[in-house]
């Protein structure tokens, strides 16, 4: 007489349920960022942006070294890092 253990190893719907999870997998590492777009770069004055602004900023070039950085450190690493604007 099956378990019900047995019964669910040979469902369908287990079957069903990986190949999605497989599939959500694939999708997520070919279309990743352009189907599930990120927030843009903040803009203007890093002085106005807020403390999470600056950290996702530095995040998205590595530039980040932890999270305990006060306001004036984020703000000073964000200008040090930021390009010049091209004519």
């Amino acid at each position: 007489m099956p378990t019900a253990l047995d019964k669910a190893l040979n469902s369908k719907n287990l079957f069903i349920g990986f190949t999605g999870l497989v599939s959500a997998a694939a999708m997520w590492s070919i279309w990743g960022g352009d189907l599930f777009p990120q927030e843009p770069d903040p803009k203007g004055d890093p002085e106005k942006w807020t403390e999470e602004e600056m950290k996702r900023w530095l995040n998205k070039r590595n530039l980040m070294a932890g999270n305990t950085a006060t306001r004036e450190e984020l703000i000073a690493r964000v200008k040090a890092n930021m390009r010049a604007p091209r004519a």
